[in-house]
């Protein structure tokens, strides 16, 4: 998500951590496992500490690191929306969008959108 943020592709980022960009796509699928230095590399990139990619991990809240049920779950809707490609097009599109008003109008259309989807 963070790599998304800030608008850097797999290309340039695979390129920092001196793998192809198919390793990348692994890594943030899960498919692969990355080594803790080149999550130092990555954190440095993407201009977060390192506890950024742990937030919402399983054992947080019992190492008293905070995180609900709500917060857990909020993390889980991320995850799912940037496993399909709609789902990174629709985050790209509205991180471009700069007026507030604009924002809350689109939330508002997907929300319509969703709501009349489950009443069918």
């Amino acid at each position: 998500m963070r790599r998304i943020q800030v608008g850097l592709s797999q290309e340039r980022l695979a390129d920092s951590l001196g793998v192809t960009f198919q390793q990348v796509q692994k890594y943030e699928k899960g498919a692969n496992r990355i080594t803790m230095s080149r999550m130092r590399i990555v954190s440095q990139v993407l201009g977060v500490p390192m506890a950024y990619f742990t937030e919402g991990a399983p054992g947080e809240e019992a190492a008293g690191m905070g995180g609900g049920f709500g917060e857990a779950r909020q993390s889980e809707f991320a995850s799912e929306l940037f496993l399909s490609p709609e789902g990174v097009a629709l985050a790209r599109a509205f991180a471009s969008i700069e007026d507030p008003k604009v924002r809350r109008r689109v939330v508002d259309l997907v929300t319509t959108l969703a709501d009349g989807q489950r009443k069918e």
